[in-house]
């Protein structure tokens, strides 16, 4: 798919001015577009916008079709009668030229909080059935990815291969009482990401009436510690505690004598051939769902990545392995239609990729600089 020529911006919504610790997807944001339209851009990249996890990386997100609720506007809960001047008048003090995101997501978790506590008495008759409807859409990721948030929060931020056996392996009692447990918080989960996506879509509604497209962004690899990879352990390279067997990363360059070892399971492509590449097809229409427009990191992947085995400290004892080419779009097509892509293929790039990219119609990048 081409797409027209265009300038625009590259900027994270945490980056905006925020009152509240960090930027938001509320007004400020709506702000930038109407700035964006005053300078005749047509573009905003935003870098993947999911919950991030260990060092707030937006490249290692705890779930690939999950928002991450601390770009939920609290100035916009406040418009929307779903926070008071009473639940935010202690939020502290905080740096405002940066982010500190430590103090930033606690205050912000906080707050947050009290939003999907008050939710069921505050909440309009519209927006609670606007809510209903989201959950029922989403619930093929909605469920596994509260229960999983909550999970990990009970088990004080730790990685899911070290929660209790029963839980890792997903035995089907132990889930069952892990969501009765906790089905007070399941259910504010939930309701942070309906509030997520409510606000995400104000957002792209404006961004059109602005002629301002959103170009969205995800890694070809998920997290190890992830809800994907904990509810689908069958489409990555694991052992049978959970842990991975190979990793994902780039061989030794000019730049690095021992490579790049990025950590993220491989995918068995061979499993995701065998269910049609459902998982990659949910992924991708999820993704165009927010988007206009989605840049696909280390595309090159696709044609072949460097398979490291998870033993090995560095990148320097892995080799190249096959991805799965152009059956994963042409599967994806025909579910999809176009699709609105644009291929990452910086670094070294090998003639496969080059073939893979031209012969899917992709436009690819350039960095001005070099071009």
């Amino acid at each position: 798919m081409i797409f027209p020529r265009a300038s625009g911006i590259l900027l994270h919504p945490t980056s905006l001015p925020g009152a509240y610790g960090m930027g938001e997807i509320g007004p400020e944001a709506h702000r930038w577009l109407a700035h964006l339209n005053g300078m005749a851009q047509k573009l905003w990249q935003v870098l993947p916008l999911g919950p991030t996890g260990y060092a707030d990386s937006p490249y290692q997100t705890l779930s690939t079709f999950a928002g991450n609720p601390m770009l939920i506007s609290i100035a916009s809960l406040r418009e929307e009668g779903l926070l008071h001047e009473e639940d935010v008048r202690d939020f502290p003090s905080l740096p405002k030229p940066y982010v500190d995101y430590g103090p930033a997501i606690l205050a912000r978790s906080q707050i947050l909080h009290k939003a999907a506590t008050s939710f069921p008495r505050r909440a309009s008759a519209s927006l609670k059935a606007a809510q209903t409807a989201f959950e029922e859409k989403h619930a093929f990721w909605l469920e596994d990815f509260a229960l999983f948030s909550v999970l990990k929060t009970a088990h004080g931020g730790g990685p899911w291969v070290n929660w209790p056996a029963p839980l890792v392996h997903r035995e089907t009692t132990a889930l069952t009482q892990a969501r009765k447990h906790y089905a007070k918080e399941i259910r504010h989960a939930k309701v942070l990401q309906f509030l997520f996506h409510h606000q995400w879509n104000d957002l792209r509604r404006e961004a059109k009436t602005r002629g301002v497209s959103i170009i969205g962004d995800i890694p070809i690899f998920v997290a190890h510690d992830s809800a994907d990879v904990w509810c689908h352990p069958e489409l990555f390279f694991l052992e049978k505690n959970g842990q991975p067997t190979v990793i994902a990363g780039v061989p030794p360059d000019y730049f690095s004598q021992t490579g790049q070892r990025w950590g993220n399971p491989l995918y068995r492509w061979d499993v995701h051939e065998a269910q049609g590449y459902a998982w990659w097809i949910a992924r991708l229409r999820s993704t165009f769902e927010l988007y206009d427009i989605v840049r696909i990191d280390h595309f090159r992947g696709f044609a072949a990545n460097w398979e490291i085995p998870a033993s090995e400290p560095t990148a320097v004892k892995g080799r190249w392995v096959p991805g799965p080419g152009k059956k994963l779009f042409e599967a994806a097509r025909r579910a999809l239609g176009d699709l609105p892509i644009i291929a990452e293929d910086l670094g070294v790039i090998t003639p496969d990729v080059d073939a893979l990219r031209d012969g899917l119609g992709l436009p690819g990048m350039r960095i001005l600089q070099f071009a």
